[in-house]
């Protein structure tokens, strides 16, 4: 059974980055699509991005567009979200989540494996 294993949150203050890693236990991503979803408290999951193991195919969502990036690493196991220029907006439990499926999409209900979240806290 894939896992998904998602770090990197902790607490930035506003105008700063993080790198969010998400890895997969036991298993190549590369044919997986994978996405990054965020939850702030007393709102809905928001998809933020989503790419292909392979590399191919990413989205990332309108609200973090041109500050937020997502890859992956050589090996096709990790997947990054790499955020810079981050609000207090972007405050949430972000966590990761994968399909078997070689297209994309950052709408939460189209995944079925999911990684316990890494709290990200934008704050001075």
């Amino acid at each position: 059974q894939l896992q998904l294993v998602a770090s990197g949150g902790g607490l930035v203050q506003p105008g700063g980055s993080l790198r969010l890693a998400c890895t997969a236990s036991g298993f190549s991503l590369q044919k997986y699509a994978i996405g990054w979803f965020r939850q702030a408290p007393g709102t809905g999951r928001e998809g933020v991005a989503c790419i292909v193991g392979d590399g191919n195919g990413a989205i990332v969502a309108g609200s973090v567009k041109g500050r937020f990036t997502i890859s992956t690493d050589n090996a096709g196991n990790t997947i990054y979200l790499q955020m810079n220029s981050l609000k207090p907006d972007d405050t949430g439990i972000y966590s990761c989540a994968a399909v078997l499926s070689m297209f994309c999409t950052i709408v939460p209900i189209s995944y079925e494996s999911w990684g316990q979240g890494t709290q990200v806290i934008v704050s001075s």
